[in-house]
């Protein structure tokens, strides 16, 4: 947890912060590592990339069954920017879908809430931006928290879904627990298949409880996007198969602030934040953060990293 060399040292507090992140993963990983199916611990591990001269941050939220590294590519180009960034570790990923299971959409608004927490002691102003789930979890968290950030920048968050079983996850998740209650596991069918754009990152199999989860979370944005009122930045991807693609209007026309923007992505894949389109994604990200005055005036050092 050494800084990298010339960069400045980071402060007491978010060392202890961090390393209690990156702990927190390592014990999770060992617990519920399942051979075959878990990823390399530097895939799954939270990061934080540290811009010593500047005053702001960003959190940056992966998506379902994904993990920290799907963002980096992302994060590596806001630093750039002069950004300090934070990819937190959502509760039930990188280890395995046997984890994810247990988790709850409010576990992973924790995990967000310590990542915020870590950005705070070293950054004065701090944005929030987000992938899928991600996205919905930084909906969620400008909600919460309406005086805390400056921005918030939304891509394919998932207000509906495409999938047929998603329509039906409440009651295939009651069948599971009630079948798992009367000793006939058997009979349950509690993962689905994932057919992941990144294999190497995201889990190949889904919980049934957690497409219930996301469901949830979705429904209490749905609700009360009216009351994000500082700038935001919607983005969607014309012909995602996974996310329907009305989401992202939707989501857009709700939001009460008057400083919105709603940006198509002209892609047939849902990850659009990785491969040859997210330099699109992130040149309309820096586009709306230049509009907006939040470009930190201060060019990013080497990054001190923190894997």
């Amino acid at each position: 947890m050494t800084s990298a060399p010339g960069t400045a040292k980071l402060n007491h507090v978010t060392e202890r912060l961090l390393a209690a992140e990156v702990d927190l993963f390592a014990r999770e990983y060992e617990q519920y590592y399942i051979a075959g199916e878990s990823k390399s611990p530097d895939i799954g591990r939270p990061f934080f990339l540290h811009a010593p001269e500047a005053d702001t941050g960003l959190l940056l939220i992966h998506g379902l069954m994904a993990a920290p590294e799907e963002v980096r590519p992302w994060a590596m180009f806001l630093h750039e920017k002069g950004f300090t960034v934070y990819a937190p570790r959502l509760a039930g990923h990188g280890t395995s879908s046997r984890d994810l299971s247990r988790q709850t959409c409010q576990d992973w608004l924790d995990s967000v809430n310590r990542g915020h927490a870590i950005l705070k002691t070293c950054c004065k102003k701090i944005l929030l931006a987000g992938f899928s789930t991600g996205a919905g979890l930084a909906l969620q968290s400008a909600i919460l928290k309406p005086n805390h950030f400056e921005a918030v920048i939304s891509v394919s968050a998932p207000l509906r879904f495409k999938s047929f079983l998603s329509r039906f996850a409440e009651i295939s998740n009651r069948f599971n627990r009630l079948c798992l209650s009367s000793g006939l596991g058997n009979l349950a069918r509690e993962f689905v298949r994932n057919d992941a754009d990144n294999p190497h990152i995201n889990y190949l199999r889904c919980p049934v409880s957690s497409f219930v989860e996301v469901k949830n979370l979705m429904r209490q944005v749905h609700r009360s996007l009216p009351d994000i009122t500082i700038p935001a930045l919607i983005i969607q991807a014309v012909r995602d198969p996974k996310v329907a693609p009305e989401s992202g209007p939707a989501i857009f026309k709700r939001i009460g602030s008057e400083k919105k923007q709603f940006a198509w992505v002209d892609h047939d894949k849902h990850g659009i934040i990785r491969g040859d389109i997210a330099g699109d994604v992130f040149k309309m990200v820096e586009s709306f953060l230049s509009a907006h005055g939040m470009i930190p005036t201060t060019t990013a050092l080497k990054p001190t990293i923190k894997n």
